[in-house]
């Protein structure tokens, strides 16, 4: 996960399978064996050494478990306000400062264990002070170890989600196809099914568009109350639709095939509109085979032009033009569904060029670097302005950049063209030509000359000894 890599969170065991690893681990990295008739400062070493082992190991294993959990303070609002609505952040964090606290109490045991242990008089005597209450003080934390092993499972389920990127969130009302358009325009497979509340968390897909990587985000449907009487499954959404600088597509269904009215599904608009500010908005009327815009009565009708901005507008005021654009698609037939895409990524990728360029960066604000630039001019000398005066170039740069030399300068590859080559090679083949009609190069006896000869024969075979 970008920034958060809560799938890495080490598992939590449980308080017997914490006491039962550390205290094999120590029976595996320790000395075993002792006998009374050993002296007493080996004794106590022998005990002092499996306390401060001991110990070591519960302060490794419950200091990872403190450290690899996120901090709420450090994380992105969003992943913050998703685990206090997902956990509840004061549960999550006492149970972090119990396991803590609990970390601190067992290094104290262990100091003061060794201390005592090194006045220990006799086997029996070290023995018994060995058997510290460290156990029992993990045993007290089972619940909180419970817990926050519940939470790692969860936390590792989550859906991989950048705040930072670009980003689209589909929002509406339960069973409107919010799930249906996020099939269509990502490689996502989420389950589609006729009856609402499918989707109960977040769902990611990733879609390219402009050769740029975008991540869309499938919420879970939102019905129209007041906000603390949301669900957890509604709260998820609310969340991203709060934290998220994303481009928002609302889903309607004018057909009414999801159970809820048009003026239902208005009326929730209204509400989520303060989630709205500062985002890119596009509703979009899913569900256009089934029924369109046109088909409606004036009463649902008026109701929706009301909120909306129609494409086909001609000249709209300013006014109109902060309402957010009304577009028709369905899912089914895939009819308008990449032309719902297209208007929310060029939306959102506008709006981004026009908050970085507001924001002032240095690379982009104009003039930025004006400050840091230095032309020098030189000084005008007696009876001559600064103008008057040629530019000096060194001979070398002039030699360098002047155009490719002539042939009598012996500069470049034409010096080695010969003026009379085409000559000579009209003489050379007129020879070829000729050899060739003599059977110059025609094969005759291939014989060695030498081969019937007795005293070359011998020659050879001398050399070949």
């Amino acid at each position: 996960m970008p920034g958060y890599s809560f799938k890495s969170i080490t598992v939590v065991p449980s308080a017997k399978e914490f006491i039962d690893i550390v205290l094999s681990k120590t029976q595996r990295k320790t000395p075993t064996e002792i006998h009374k008739q050993y002296p007493i400062p080996r004794i106590r070493s022998f005990y002092m050494r499996k306390v401060k082992t001991c110990q070591q190991f519960f302060h490794d294993k419950l200091n990872s478990i403190v450290t690899e959990f996120p901090m709420i303070e450090n994380i992105h609002p969003f992943y913050a306000d998703l685990i206090n609505v997902l956990y509840s952040k004061d549960h999550y964090k006492l149970a972090l400062g119990q396991i803590n606290t609990a970390k601190n109490i067992i290094d104290g045991i262990g100091r003061d264990q060794v201390k005592m242990l090194k006045y220990g008089d006799s086997l029996y005597q070290c023995k018994t002070l060995k058997r510290t209450a460290m156990c029992t003080v993990i045993k007290r934390q089972a619940d909180n170890l419970k817990f926050l092993e519940d939470t790692r499972q969860h936390l590792s389920r989550l859906p991989c989600i950048d705040p930072d990127t670009r980003t689209l969130i589909v929002c509406g009302f339960p069973n409107v196809g919010k799930s249906s358009f996020l099939n269509k325009i990502t490689r996502a497979d989420v389950d589609v099914q006729p009856f609402p509340f499918t989707t109960k968390s977040l769902f990611v897909g990733h879609t390219d568009y402009k050769n740029l990587r975008w991540q869309v985000i499938d919420t879970p449907g939102v019905l129209d109350r007041p906000l603390d009487e949301h669900n957890t499954i509604e709260m998820v959404a609310i969340t991203a639709l709060a934290h998220l600088q994303a481009a928002v597509v609302y889903i309607m269904d004018l057909s009414e095939q999801c159970g809820y009215s048009i003026q239902q599904q208005v009326s929730l608009f209204n509400s989520l509109r303060p989630l709205f500010t500062n985002k890119p908005l596009v509703v979009v009327a899913n569900k256009s085979d089934v029924r369109s815009l046109a088909e409606l009565s004036d009463e649902d009708r008026e109701l929706i032009t009301s909120l909306v901005r129609m494409p086909d507008a001609e000249s709209p005021s300013p006014a109109d033009m902060e309402k957010p654009l009304f577009l028709e698609m369905s899912t089914l037939t895939e009819d308008g569904v990449m032309k719902v895409r297209a208007t929310a990524c060029d939306d959102l990728l506008a709006r981004r060029v026009e908050a970085k360029l507001r924001s002032g960066a240095a690379s982009l604000r104009e003039g930025s670097i004006a400050n840091r630039l230095y032309v020098a001019y030189p000084k005008p000398r007696a009876g001559e302005s600064v103008t008057d005066r040629p530019p000096v170039i060194p001979p070398a740069i002039l030699e360098k950049r002047k155009r490719a030399a002539e042939k009598s300068a012996r500069h470049n590859i034409y010096d080695f063209f010969d003026e009379d080559i085409e000559a000579k090679l009209n003489e050379l083949e007129a020879q070829e030509k000729e050899l060739e009609d003599v059977g110059f190069y025609e094969a005759g006896d291939l014989r060695d000359p030498d081969e019937d000869n007795p005293e070359m024969q011998k020659i050879r075979s001398t050399a070949r000894k």
